[in-house]
């Protein structure tokens, strides 16, 4: 009876040494995203030796993504823990998922910010349009149907009068391929963004005809989401993580490591310093808060735009639908 006792002790003694040890392995945070370098995701963490808890309380694994909509499937199936969504797809997640618990955590990159870049909506340099009225009776190119390069174009079109298919027509073109589009006269206009619309510049056969910030003002462009339930489970190691974030956003935009910065870059796409020395990490860039804190104002208007336009049949009070408790604790940290 004792040695039975005995070895039932030293039995339970492994079984919790391994509980504690399983208890203390990093938690893996999978992790979607679909753009570089607009997304930074997929290199934030390419230098391990600036972050304080990356290995320790969390480690990551990225799933590349070709947009938004896959990743409302896998947030909902519960394969991906934080999602890159747009503002379009926020909304939708809502609306025809009913991610009830669905939650804003932050930020990842905004348009239209004062003294930063704004997507652009261009013409050929020739071209006899000059004014929003002028594109009556013409073939306008987006990315995507519904999508907030296309939203911004149906909303400055419809505050001057101009009304699709009545008065103008829009067709799908991937962003690689509106410049030669546009050159070859096949549509009329293309919405672009970076660094597809700086490089179409550059030949000097398109010039801007307006902004996305023209028509619907500062949005919030892409931005981090996950469940309440998964936040709930992990608060602690999700405000690790997010620290790890904003450290990691101190060193990229600093200047004197932006030739390093670019080059970890390079090495992820495989494009040469020149794709991006122009613009990345400078105000010609996209806005991206270094807290990580996104725009609630913004895109409260952009879900608002949404509606106005028939792409979202509901109101949506983001308020209701944010949490960034996560992102506040962690800049309260010392960086």
């Amino acid at each position: 009876m004792v040695k039975r006792s005995w070895l039932g002790i030293a039995l339970s003694l492994v079984l919790a040494s391994s509980a504690i040890c399983r208890a203390q392995e990093p938690l893996k945070l999978r992790i979607g995203w679909a753009v570089v370098p607009g997304q930074l995701t997929s290199i934030i963490f390419a230098k391990p030796d600036i972050l304080k808890h990356y290995g320790k309380s969390y480690t990551v694994e990225l799933t590349h993504f070709r947009g938004s909509t896959p990743q409302i499937t896998a947030l909902a199936a519960g394969e991906l823990d934080i999602a890159a969504l747009a503002f379009s797809s926020y909304g939708l997640a809502i609306q025809n998922a009913h991610m009830d618990d669905l939650r804003l955590i932050g930020d990842l990159y905004q348009d239209g910010i004062d003294g930063y870049y704004a997507n652009e909506y261009l013409v050929r340099t020739d071209s006899p349009i000059h004014k929003i009225e002028d594109l009556k009776g013409k073939v306008l190119a987006t990315n995507g149907i519904g999508g907030a390069v296309d939203m911004a174009l149906r909303k400055i079109l419809k505050d001057h009068g101009l009304l699709e298919n009545r008065d103008y027509q829009i067709v799908e073109i991937q962003f690689p391929n509106m410049a030669a589009a546009l050159e070859e006269k096949k549509v009329d206009l293309a919405g672009m963004v970076m660094p597809f619309a700086l490089m179409a510049k550059k030949t000097g056969k398109v010039r801007t005809l307006f902004t996305m910030k023209d028509a619907m003002g500062e949005a919030q462009t892409t931005l981090m989401v996950a469940r309440a339930g998964f936040i709930a489970a992990h608060r602690a190691v999700l405000v690790d993580f997010f620290e790890d974030w904003q450290r990691a956003m101190r060193w990229y935009y600093d200047p004197k490591n932006r030739a390093e910065a670019i080059k970890i870059l390079c090495n992820f796409t495989k494009q040469p310093p020149s794709a991006y020395e122009d613009w990345l990490f400078t105000k010609q860039d996209y806005y991206r808060n270094p807290d990580v804190i996104p725009n609630v104002k913004a895109l409260q208007n952009n879900l608002n735009v949404q509606k106005e336009l028939g792409l979202l049949k509901i109101s949506i009070d983001v308020n209701k639908y944010a949490d960034l408790s996560l992102v506040e604790e962690a800049a309260k940290r010392p960086h």
